[in-house]
């Protein structure tokens, strides 16, 4: 649901900066890689040290490449196979890094084992979830299910829990819960959302290889 409305406004937004970036000579694939290697630094450099809000700062700026990226192949009208591809992979290096840096942190000074099982989880399921139905469309069925809890509500999640959780540096009391309580929520979904694909593939084949075997017949 994110995906549908939030990526149409931001779309909006970012369009002026695209053609920008455009004018000036730079490629959607610089974007994207520029994009993905920011949010893996911030992830990566940050998280494990406990610093969540300026790694989310850092984050939040670069994992907007991945829609800018995007409006400026569609407005050098020069969308490709080959950018899809990049996008797609990379999106799945920088969701890797958000939750491995979560879970070193836990690992080490978060001083938590079920909270780095959890986000070890979240970043395991998140990767299934995508293979899911890329794998679904790669044997030609549609996929057509709207999961729980997809790449946007995992990252708008887990992105403001750590974002607020940061705050507890500050001195803001009682606000750290939030992480936990998010890693929580995203790996309950993910594994909903994973139901719900795996549950959608089956009916879609089950229905596809009838139609199949009522053509044979014919």
């Amino acid at each position: 649901m994110l995906n549908k409305y939030a990526r149409a406004f931001f779309t909006r937004v970012l369009t002026p900066f695209a053609a920008l970036l455009i004018r000036i000579g730079v490629s959607p694939d610089a974007v994207t890689v520029v994009g993905t290697s920011g949010v893996v630094a911030g992830a990566l450099i940050f998280y494990p040290l406990g610093e969540f809000f300026w790694g989310t700062v850092v984050i939040t700026l670069f994992v907007f490449s991945d829609l800018v990226d995007g409006n400026m192949a569609r407005q050098l009208g020069r969308s490709s196979r080959w950018g899809a591809f990049l996008d797609s992979t990379l999106d799945r290096v920088a969701d890797s890094a958000i939750f491995g840096g979560l879970a070193l942190w836990y690992a080490g000074r978060g001083d938590s084992l079920t909270l780095c099982a959890i986000a070890i989880f979240c970043l395991a399921s998140g990767q299934v979830v995508s293979y899911t139905k890329a794998r679904g469309e790669a044997i030609g069925l549609p996929v057509d299910v709207n999961g729980l809890v997809e790449r946007a509500e995992r990252l708008v999640i887990t992105l403001v829990a750590c974002g607020f959780s940061g705050l507890a540096a500050f001195g803001v009391p009682g606000i750290h819960v939030l992480l936990p309580i998010a890693l929580w929520v995203v790996a309950i979904g993910s594994a909903v959302t994973l139901g719900q694909r795996v549950v959608t593939v089956r009916r879609e084949s089950a229905e596809a290889d009838a139609i199949a075997q009522g053509g044979n017949g014919a």
